[in-house]
């Protein structure tokens, strides 16, 4: 490989929780391959994901997934790959240990930079992936299994916390609930199918701190779900489902519509596995439309974890921030860097 003449492509790998993902991307944010082995079926009997068993199967799947991504993207006539990005946090640690030391042995190995990837900001550039001209700032609402936070993009790499949830997170609702109504897991895609043939107005379950700045909580919504169907048993199951999904989506799309109102917004992206829901995707372009700004709703296979969005995230931090150490580790916390205040000032 020249050193004159470095090759713009990057070998993306995320390991952060139950996807195994590599993925190839080229200039221009082109995705030459992206790989995705699920790991739900080894999970489901659970009601949800075991970390040792995550990791055990990240180590086995590892090593063929990113040979797939290769080996696809050079099917596509792609040139040497010219740097490895990975996910280095935030999830579960013996899973980011998976994909850090493959990063890190390849990156050696074909003498490339190696760049570790914040997992939040990944799932910011995936809506670049699916939308190279977006026009800043937006209002990011990024919701997931693990997390649920409002962010300000001012444009790329300038990220300002709006808000986060201060329990549980929206996705992680989703899965209690359909635990809890028998609904198999993943929850997300367990409730929506469910919620289609059901009530949305059957029960009024509680919105918290719908009126009250940017943050969220879903721990009283789920208990209110509990409750209520101790105390009527007889509730159809559908019913249920849709009135919760329901509350959940009018918080996120009140929230989310307010705060492109305060800032100036020029539109709404989603991001994360919830951004994938049904009538979240529907209720975003609703309000979007109704405002007059451009709803960013990302396909379907950007929404959940991949490791597209990594390289993508990797392309930009090597070219503003150079390469990661090699001794980089692994960090289940890791939190975005944010400018300006949070929610709680607002």
């Amino acid at each position: 490989m020249s050193a004159s003449a470095p090759d713009p492509s990057v070998l993306g790998i995320e390991t952060s929780c139950d996807e195994t993902a590599a993925a190839v991307v080229g200039a221009d944010r082109r995705i030459l391959s992206s790989v995705v082995a699920s790991q739900v079926d080894l999970h489901a009997r659970f009601g949800g994901v075991v970390p040792e068993l995550a990791g055990r199967a990240h180590l086995e799947l590892l090593t063929p997934v990113v040979a797939e991504a290769l080996e696809r993207a050079d099917a596509l006539g792609r040139p040497p790959v010219g740097a490895v990005a990975v996910t280095c946090g935030p999830g579960l640690v013996g899973s980011l240990l998976v994909g850090l030391s493959q990063a890190k042995a390849l990156a050696m190995a074909w003498d490339v930079p190696f760049v570790g990837v914040n997992h939040l900001e990944g799932h910011l550039f995936a809506s670049l992936l699916d939308h190279p001209d977006l026009e800043w700032p937006l209002v990011v609402l990024l919701v997931s299994g693990g997390h649920t936070v409002l962010v300000l993009v001012e444009g790329v790499g300038r990220y300002r916390l709006l808000g986060q949830t201060l329990d549980d997170a929206a996705g992680e609702a989703f899965d209690k609930v359909a635990r809890y109504l028998g609904l198999g897991y993943p929850g997300g895609p367990a409730v929506d199918r469910e919620a289609v043939h059901g009530d949305p107005g059957a029960f009024s379950f509680p919105r918290a701190l719908l009126d009250d700045g940017y943050d969220f909580s879903f721990s009283g919504l789920k208990t209110a779900v509990v409750r209520t169907v101790d105390k009527t048993p007889d509730a159809p199951t559908a019913d249920v489902a849709a009135s919760f999904q329901e509350a959940v989506v009018d918080v996120l799309v009140t929230k989310a519509r307010r705060a492109m109102a305060a800032t100036g917004a020029k539109g709404l992206c989603l991001a994360g596995g919830v951004a994938a829901n049904s009538l979240l995707r529907r209720r975003a372009e609703e309000a979007c439309r109704a405002d007059g700004v451009a709803a960013l709703v990302p396909s379907l296979a950007m929404c959940t974890d991949n490791a597209a969005m990594v390289a993508a995230a990797g392309q930009w931090r090597l070219a503003h921030d150079g390469p990661s150490p090699l001794s980089l580790g692994a960090d289940p916390n890791l939190f975005l860097s944010f400018t300006g205040q949070s929610s709680s000032d607002h």
